[in-house]
C-alpha cells in the first residue's frame, strides 16, 4: 500500500508492496507478515492479480462483475470475478503469436475476440475456444459495430476489413488513402466509425452508406507554439466522448480534443515526454481526460487543460482501464504485477470493495510532495542569471515560498538563449561532486569527553553498528540525563574493582583495543596538519562468536585465579606478624603441635605409603593365595572416648578377601 498526493489529490496504490511466493508455507508467510512492514501494509484486493511475465491489455465487462486481462508468455487470458475477489479461470490461446488486443462483445465474459500478431482472430465462448480465422493483413486494432454485428479490423494496410459475425463471412472492405492505419473506434451514440492513420489523419466513415464523411488533419494541428516534435506525428490513440466529443493521441505525446462540428481542436495538451499516447479515457462527472503514455498517466480538464493529478508507476504502461462509475483504475504494465489505483476524488469505491472508503483515513501516511505539472520552480538568483527579473509581478511568474513558478516551455527557451556555457556549469558540478566524494573517504574525527573516554568510545561503536531491531537504542552521549557521568570525575568507572572484572570477563581484550584506538584518536587530534590517516580494516577487528565464547570462559577462570592470588598475598603478611591460635574440640586430648603437623602430613601421603607403614607396624597383613586372590587382614587402632557417662575400649578386627574373579568379601569382628 502506497499513498501519494499530487496537486492535493490522494492516490492509493493498492498493488504496492512485496508479493509472497506461492511455495512458501503458511507458517513462513505469517512470520514474514509479522516482521516485514511492507508486507503488513500490503492489501491484496484481488487474489493472484498478476501475469506470469507481462500484461498487454486489460478490460472490464459491461456488467462490472468480471475483469479480463491478457498477457504473455505463453499467450493467455485471465478472468477475475469481483464478487469473489479471486481468479475465475485462465485460458491459454490457440495461436502462438503474441496478443495485440482483445475485446468483450457480451455483457459478461461469454463472448470474447482476440487479435494476434500473426493475423489470426480467435473467438471464445463461455466454455472456451470457439473458432479461429485469419485476416489478409497484419492487424493493429479492431472495433465492434453492434447494430450490424460487424468487426472492423485495421492494420498494416490502407483497407478496413469487415467481418460479419451474423453471416460468418467477410464483407467488402473500406478503402482509405492512408498507407497504414493504427487505431479505430466507433461512437456509441450515432455509430460513426473513425480510423487514425500513420500520416496523422483521422478518417470518419458512416457504416450505413459505407462512405467517408470527414477527414481531420491532426498532425498539423498538434504542432503549436513551443511544441517540439521529431518526425511526423501519427495517430496512436482514439476515443469518442458522447455524440460530439473526441480525443486523439499522437505518437509524439500530444492529445487533441475535438468537437466533431469543427475541424480545429478545442485544446492541445502535451505530455512533454515525446512518447506515444497509448490510452485515452473520459471522466464525465468531473469533465476530465485521462491520457497515458508508457511513462505517466495524466488527468486534466478537457475544457482548459488544467492538471488535476498524475500517476507515474514504476514499470512502463501498456494499457489503462477505468472502472465505470468509480474512482478506481487498472493498468497493464511491462511487469508481472497489474497495478490497481484508487482515487477518492474521482469517485467512490466500487460496490464489491466498498470497504476502501473506510480505509482512506487510515492510509494517509507518508504523503509525497506536491508536484506542479508543466511548471519549473526558480529562485530569485535563477531569475537574475536568466535575465528575467523584470517579469517579477507579471502573470508569467507565480510567487511561491522563496521563489517562483514559471512555465516549463518558457524556461527551456530562455535557458537555451541566456546560458551558452552550460557545459562549464556541468563540469564545475562534476568537480564539486568528486571533491565531496573524496572528503567522505577521510577519517572522521570525533570529540571524546574528559571522563569515561573508553565508555564513550564503546557507545559510539555500538551506535554505528547496524541493528535488525525496529527500536533504536537511546544514545547516552546526547542524553542530558547522563551528561554528568562524562563530566564529573567522581563517576569514573573503576576497571580494577572485583565487580567490574567479574561482570566484564573479556573487557581486558576489548579494552586494550579501545585504548589503542583512543591513543590513536588523540594522536590524530594533536596532529592537525596530517590530512589522511589509514585505519585498520574492520575485518581484522572482528572475531567469531565461538572464539568469543571460549575466550569468555578462559578469561572468567583467569580473573577468579588472579583475585584469589591477590587475596592470599594480602593475607600473608598478617599471618607472619600475628600469632596462630588453635581450638581444641570437646573429647580430644592435647599433646603437642607436632601431632597436628603429623596428621596433616599423613593426609597428604598416597595410599601405597600408608599401606607400607601399616604393614611395618604389624597392624596390616597381606597374603597371596595360589589362584591369584589376595587376602588382607587389618586391625584398627585403639580409640579412647572420654565421656562422663561411658568409658570403654573398642577393638575392631576384620578380613578383606579379593577373589581371582574380582569379587570382594569383607568380614569384621567386634
Amino acid at each position: 500500500m502506497q499513498v501519494s498526493s499530487v496537486n492535493n489529490v490522494k492516490i492509493y496504490n493498492l498493488s504496492h508492496g512485496k508479493s509472497l511466493p506461492e511455495w512458501l508455507s503458511d507458517r513462513k508467510k505469517r512470520v514474514l507478515q509479522q516482521n516485514d512492514v511492507d508486507i503488513q501494509k500490503r492489501i491484496e484486493l484481488i487474489q493472484d492479480f498478476e501475469m506470469p511475465t507481462v500484461c498487454t491489455s486489460i478490460r472490464v465487462s459491461r456488467d462490472g462483475q468480471f475483469i479480463l486481462a491478457a498477457g504473455t508468455y505463453k499467450p493467455r487470458v485471465r478472468c477475475y470475478d469481483t464478487y469473489q475477489l479471486s481468479l475465475k479461470f485462465e485460458r491459454c490461446l490457440e495461436s502462438d503469436g503474441e496478443l495485440v488486443t482483445f475485446d468483450i462483445l457480451s455483457e459478461d465474459y461469454s463472448k470474447l475476440v482476440f487479435l494476434h500478431i500473426d493475423r489470426y482472430v480467435e473467438f471464445h465462448s463461455q466454455h472456451g475456444h470457439y473458432y479461429k480465422t485469419r485476416i489478409p493483413k497484419f492487424g493493429r486494432d479492431f472495433s465492434y459495430h453492434y447494430p450490424s454485428c460487424d468487426l472492423y479490423f485495421v492494420g498494416a494496410s490502407s483497407e478496413v476489413f469487415r467481418l460479419n459475425l451474423e453471416q460468418g463471412r467477410f464483407l467488402n472492405s473500406l478503402q482509405t488513402d492512408a498507407a497504414e492505419i493504427n487505431v479505430c473506434d466507433i461512437n456509441p451514440v450515432h455509430q460513426l466509425f473513425a480510423a487514425g492513420t500513420l500520416e496523422g489523419r483521422v478518417d470518419c466513415w458512416d457504416p450505413r452508406v459505407r462512405s467517408r464523411v470527414a477527414v481531420l488533419d491532426c498532425a498539423l494541428s498538434s504542432i503549436t507554439d513551443g511544441t517540439e516534435v521529431e518526425g511526423l506525428p501519427s495517430v496512436s490513440a482514439l476515443k469518442f466522448n458522447g455524440s460530439l466529443g473526441m480525443a486523439v493521441g499522437t505518437s509524439t505525446g500530444q492529445v487533441l480534443v475535438y468537437d466533431l462540428r469543427s475541424s480545429r481542436p478545442l485544446l492541445v495538451k502535451d505530455h512533454y515526454y515525446g512518447l506515444p499516447i497509448k490510452s485515452l479515457h473520459f471522466h464525465d462527472q468531473l469533465d476530465l481526460v485521462l491520457s497515458a503514455d508508457s511513462k505517466i498517466i495524466k488527468m486534466w480538464n478537457k475544457d482548459n487543460g488544467k492538471v488535476f493529478s498524475s500517476i507515474e508507476p514504476q514499470a512502463n504502461i501498456n494499457d489503462v482501464c477505468l472502472y465505470p462509475g468509480s474512482g478506481m483504475l487498472f493498468t497493464a504494465n511491462e511487469d508481472p504485477k497489474m497495478n490497481t489505483f484508487y482515487i477518492p476524488a474521482l469517485g467512490p469505491a466500487p460496490r464489491w470493495c466498498s470497504f476502501l472508503d473506510n480505509l482512506t483515513e487510515e492510509l494517509e501516511e507518508n504523503p509525497e510532495s506536491t508536484i506542479y505539472d508543466d511548471y519549473k520552480f526558480v529562485t530569485r538568483k535563477d531569475l537574475e542569471n536568466l535575465g528575467l527579473t523584470h517579469l517579477i509581478g507579471s502573470p508569467l511568474l507565480r510567487a511561491y515560498m522563496h521563489g517562483f513558478f514559471m512555465d516549463i516551455r518558457l524556461y527551456h527557451k530562455v535557458k537555451t538563449m541566456a546560458n551558452p556555457f552550460a557545459y562549464e556549469e556541468y563540469r564545475k558540478d562534476r568537480i564539486r561532486q568528486k571533491i565531496e566524494e573524496s572528503r567522505t573517504q577521510r577519517v572522521q574525527l570525533k570529540k571524546l569527553p574528559k571522563v569515561n573516554k573508553e565508555l564513550a568510545m564503546k557507545l559510539m561503536e555500538e551506535s554505528e553498528l547496524p541493528t535488525r531491531k525496529k527500536k533504536k537504542k537511546d544514545n547516552l552521549l546526547s542524553d542530558d540525563r547522563f551528561k554528568v557521568m562524562f563530566e564529573n570525575p567522581d563517576y569514573q568507572v573503576d576497571e580494577r574493582s572485583e565487580e567490574f572484572r567479574l561482570l566484564n570477563p573479556i573487557v581486558s581484550k576489548v579494552g586494550e583495543k579501545r585504548r589503542q584506538k583512543l591513543s590513536h584518536h588523540s594522536g590524530l587530534q594533536q596532529d592537525e596538519e596530517e590530512e589522511e590517516v589509514e585505519g585498520r580494516g574492520s575485518s581484522e577487528e572482528e572475531e567469531s562468536s565461538d572464539d568469543d565464547d571460549k575466550s569468555w570462559v578462559e578469561e572468567v577462570r583467569e580473573q577468579r585465579r588472579l583475585i584469589r592470588a591477590e587475596e592470599n598475598r594480602q593475607q600473608e603478611p598478617q599471618r607472619h606478624s600475628q600469632p596462630r591460635f588453635y581450638q581444641i574440640k570437646a573429647g580430644e586430648e592435647f599433646r603437642s603441635f607436632g601431632d597436628v603437623a603429623r596428621k596433616q602430613k599423613m593426609q597428604k601421603t598416597s595410599l601405597e605409603e600408608r599401606l607400607q607403614r601399616e604393614e611395618s607396624s604389624g597392624r596390616l597383613n597381606l597374603n597371596d593365595t595360589a589362584v591369584g586372590s589376595k587376602q588382607l587382614t587389618f586391625t584398627l587402632k585403639k580409640v579412647s572416648m572420654n565421656y562422663p557417662e561411658l568409658s570403654c575400649f573398642v577393638i575392631f578386627t576384620g578380613c578383606l578377601l579379593v577373589t581371582a574373579a574380582g569379587q570382594m568379601i569383607m568380614s569384621m569382628q567386634l
